[in-house]
């Protein structure tokens, strides 16, 4: 009985991941009709302007339904569901190539509670989203006037849909029909299709929605070419500097030896030399600290995965199919994480690697899933759409024990096994060094806090083009410039994090795991202080539930995005640490 069941569970667990690539399999065989076939108006949500998060249910208002009959619900993939669509049948009847004059298709009887239902909604500028074939749609629910007194509610929705061929690929929603609330009356609903010839490609159908004009601004441009030059200069300065210091160093380490022992215990020593046998001593926590380098790593590869992908495909075409892919490859590249974080942990001589696997593989997923569900109970006191169904939250801890659990074990016993030996070029001591002080500026706490200020520099304006996607009407498709960010932002950190360490191991300390991990993390703060400003700033959201959303997965963003600066810091220190350990010689 319990094979029985885990069987079950896996099965469950196989078709809820499976289910991701659907949109992209079906895509080839949808969206093409006949004459006279049915097309389906769906009504997805509706929700205040400045709240773009804080949605709820078409019907939730007080609208009335069209007279035909209710079709099934349409399938939703994983994406969808996590966030908040809820496709309703309108019950409008639309046929292919029919047109339609004004039609009455249903009536409001307005009773008080339906009538400050709206007033509430036309006070707090509440809109809606329709789809037609895929493509949306958005209206506004009313008005008031000048004074606020009274009210308005748009009751006629105008279509004009566009095709080429069999396949529809325009649609355009006009509001018309402004009706008083009144209490105690009845309100007609009305609509009206018309089909019109469109010389638009079925591959460019989604080109009227994307803004030119704002992604591709002449501000976008010079900030890649600003953080481009940012990144010569900073490759150059780094590679005078540490080439011609590190030259003066080998010559002065090379003429130490050639003294004898009396002249060299006379001489004054120091520098990066002196820590030989404890720089390659084990970090501190190790477990933790080898955890959040393969989740780094692990982040870093998604990232990179997805943005070629989405260069390739246009992903913003389907719904959720963003959010299904970055899960899809996060659960695939989890070996990535078990292999960086197990060998890492192997060689700084770890041995509970079990309990380092489960804490990698479950640190992501874990403040994921801790902060959506915190939300989850705000977003279901409100019923709102965003509230995550149980059947899905199900399905996503499927994936995490059954997926993504056993491929980071898999990773886990790779690096243990072929990378996991410490072939350090230098002998570690056996009794730690004493730290000498140091001026205050060379201290690990002040390295961290001004680490991250150059990589934040180099992203800060595609922040803001990524937050107005977001948190706005906008939909980012330009990924090119998304691409050319992601490598600046490596270089950057790596160049600030070699410079970083060299300068704290030239103070002879050798705490450098976690300054060069937490210098380079440190980017992950600033991001946060500028949500804020964003936030005050330039949007207009209010309220418990879009506060919370935002600044909570502000939160898991901005973490994200500094463990896995942290891991790329700290992968480029060490190799740079190691090379210089391994060109001087040591006795």
């Amino acid at each position: 009985m319990m094979g029985s069941s885990r069987w079950k569970i896996a099965v469950v667990a196989f078709f809820s991941f499976a289910e991701l690539l659907m949109p992209i399999e079906a895509d080839e065989h949808e969206h093409t009709y006949t004459d006279k076939e049915e097309v389906v108006l769906w009504m997805n949500t509706v929700g205040p302007y400045h709240n773009r998060q804080e949605t709820y249910k078409y019907f939730s208002l007080p609208f009335c339904v069209g007279t035909k009959k209710t079709i099934s619900h349409y399938h939703e993939t994983l994406g969808e569901a996590l966030q908040g669509v809820e496709l309703e049948f309108s019950g409008l009847d639309i046929k292919f190539k029919d047109e339609v004059m004004q039609t009455t298709y249903c009536e409001i009887e307005l009773d008080k509670a339906k009538r400050d239902a709206f007033v509430y909604a036309i006070k707090n500028h509440y809109w809606y989203q329709m789809y037609i074939d895929d493509l949306p749609i958005w209206g506004i629910v009313g008005e008031a006037d000048e004074n606020g007194e009274d009210h308005y509610l748009w009751t006629y929705k105008k279509l004009e849909i566009g095709f080429n061929g069999n396949r529809i690929v325009d649609v355009n929603l006009t509001s018309e029909g402004k009706v008083k609330l009144v209490p105690n009356t009845r309100i007609a609903m009305s609509y009206s299709v018309k089909w019109k010839k469109s010389d638009v490609k079925f591959e460019d159908r989604f080109d009227k929605y994307l803004d030119p004009s704002f992604f591709q601004h002449r501000i976008h441009w010079f900030s890649i070419f600003n953080s481009f030059m940012m990144v010569i200069f900073l490759v150059g300065l780094v590679s005078m500097i540490l080439m011609r210091t590190l030259r003066k160093d080998y010559a002065r380490y090379s003429k130490e030896e050639e003294m004898d022992d009396m002249d060299r215990d006379l001489g004054d020593e120091y520098g990066w030399k002196q820590v030989h046998g404890d720089v390659f001593r084990p970090s501190s926590h190790p477990m933790i600290f080898s955890s959040l380098i393969g989740s780094g790593c692990q982040i870093f590869s998604v990232s990179f995965i997805v943005i070629i992908v989405a260069m390739i495909e246009d992903l913003y075409t389907e719904r959720g199919s963003m959010l299904s892919t970055a899960i899809f490859v996060y659960a695939a590249t989890s070996p990535v994480n078990g292999y960086f974080g197990g060998s890492l942990y192997a060689k700084q001589g770890g041995r509970r690697w079990i309990k380092q696997m489960f804490i990698g593989a479950f640190l992501i997923p874990a403040m994921v899933c801790g902060t959506a569900f915190f939300i989850n109970f705000i977003a279901m006191y409100y019923h709102a759409s965003r509230a995550i169904p149980f059947g899905t939250m199900v399905a996503v801890c499927c994936i995490c024990l059954f997926v993504i659990l056993p491929l980071n074990l898999v990773g886990t016993i790779l690096g243990r096994n072929l990378s996991g030996q410490p072939n350090f070029p230098c002998r570690v001591n056996a009794v730690p060094r004493p730290i000498p002080e140091k001026k205050w500026f060379m201290e690990p706490a002040v390295i961290v806090c001004l680490g991250g200020i150059l990589p934040f520099g180099s992203i800060f304006i595609e922040m803001y083009f990524i937050f107005t996607s977001f948190w706005a009407y906008k939909i980012y498709y330009v990924y090119g410039f998304m691409m050319l960010v992601l490598v600046i932002l490596c270089i950057v950190t790596v160049c600030v994090t070699i410079v970083c360490t060299y300068f704290l191991l030239n103070a002879e300390d050798y705490r450098w795991q976690w300054t060069s991990f937490l210098s380079a993390a440190s980017t992950a703060v600033y991001v946060y202080m500028y949500s804020f400003y964003y936030y005050f700033f330039k949007t207009k959201m209010y309220g418990l539930f879009q506060t919370s959303f935002y600044f909570g997965y502000m939160a898991v963003f901005s973490s994200s995005l500094g463990i896995m600066c942290g891991a790329v810091g700290y992968v480029g220190t060490s190799a740079f640490v190691r090379k210089i350990y391994t060109n001087v010689k040591i006795d």
